[in-house]
Order: C-alpha cells, then sequence, then structure tokens
C-alpha cells in the first residue's frame, strides 16, 4: 500500500510532496485529536476549572478572613479606646469625690475650730466675769473689816498702812488660790 508511495504514484503533487503521505498524516491527526479531546481534553480542563476554582475561593477566603481581622482589630481599637476613656472617667470621679471630701473635711475643721473657739471665749469671758465678781466680794468683804477694825481701834496713820497693807498680801494669796 506504502509502496506506490515510495515508487511514485499518480497522485503526486509536487517533486518531493505525496498527496497520499499528507493526508494518511492529516487523518491520524484528527483521529488523535479526537481521542485527545474526548479522553485527556476533558479530564484536563476539569481539573484546571476545580484548580482555578480551589484558588478563588482560597483567595476568597482569605480575603474574607483579611476582612474579619481588620474588623476584629477595629472592635479590639474601639473596646480599648472604650475601656480607656472608661478608665479616665472613672479617676476623674474618683478626683472630684477625693477633692469634694476634702472641702467638706476642712469645712468641718473650721467649724468645729470655730465653735472650739467661741465656746473656750464664753468659757473665758463666765471665768473673767466669775473672778471680777469675787474680786468684788473680797474688795467688800475687805471694805467691812477694815472699816470694822478702823472702828473698834483708832489706829495711827502708820498703824492703819500695815493693817491695809497685810489685808492686800492676804487677798493676793486668796486669788493665787
Amino acid at each position: 500500500m506504502f509502496s506506490h508511495l515510495l515508487f511514485g504514484s499518480p497522485f503526486v503533487l509536487t517533486e518531493g510532496l505525496y498527496t497520499g503521505n499528507l493526508l494518511f498524516t492529516a487523518f491520524c491527526f484528527i483521529i488523535l485529536m479526537l481521542l485527545i479531546k474526548h479522553f485527556a481534553w476533558g479530564p484536563l480542563n476539569e481539573m484546571m476549572d476545580k484548580r482555578a476554582n480551589k484558588i478563588a475561593n482560597d483567595i476568597n477566603s482569605a480575603e474574607k478572613s483579611r476582612q474579619e481581622a481588620e474588623k476584629l482589630a477595629a472592635q479590639r481599637q474601639e473596646a480599648l479606646s472604650k475601656s480607656q476613656d472608661d478608665a479616665s472617667a472613672i479617676v476623674n470621679r474618683a478626683k472630684d469625690t477625693a477633692k469634694q471630701q476634702g472641702e467638706q473635711i476642712v469645712n468641718s475643721a473650721r467649724t468645729d475650730a470655730q465653735s472650739i473657739k467661741n465656746s473656750a471665749q464664753k468659757e473665758i469671758e463666765q471665768e473673767r466675769k466669775d473672778a471680777l465678781a469675787n474680786t468684788k466680794d473680797d474688795v467688800a468683804n475687805l471694805s467691812i473689816e477694815i472699816a470694822s477694825k478702823i472702828i473698834q481701834k483708832e489706829l495711827k496713820a502708820d498703824d492703819q498702812k500695815a493693817l491695809i497693807d497685810s489685808y492686800i498680801e492676804g487677798l493676793g494669796k486668796q486669788n493665787a488660790r
């Protein structure tokens, strides 16, 4: 069959180019392509599509994970900021409370001190009045005693002076007690 191709045939188009060979090679090539398409191309295409879909899914999954991570980071940052604001508010409230309590304590101490001062002044005034009343009583008694002794005996000027001095000393001793 191939012998006529080798030794010459009426189907020669040009010198060195045989139409039979060309048709046979084209026929084999077409058969090979059909076999490849039927047995290899479909599974190969399917495998490539699966791979492309897997890569696309992995990219989408990675993008979703990145977005979730960014969302979580933003939430954590917001929570941290909120907790810092809360802590700052608590510290400020504590400072304000401490300042108010300090002012209340100082005002209370001032009120107590003023009350004690007023009480002490009243007590001093009362003691002064009592001392003055005692002194008046002592002077009155002393005057009565001096007058009674003068009346009982007539004294000379020197005796009167000595008597008054002794009573004044006695009065000084009584006040010292």
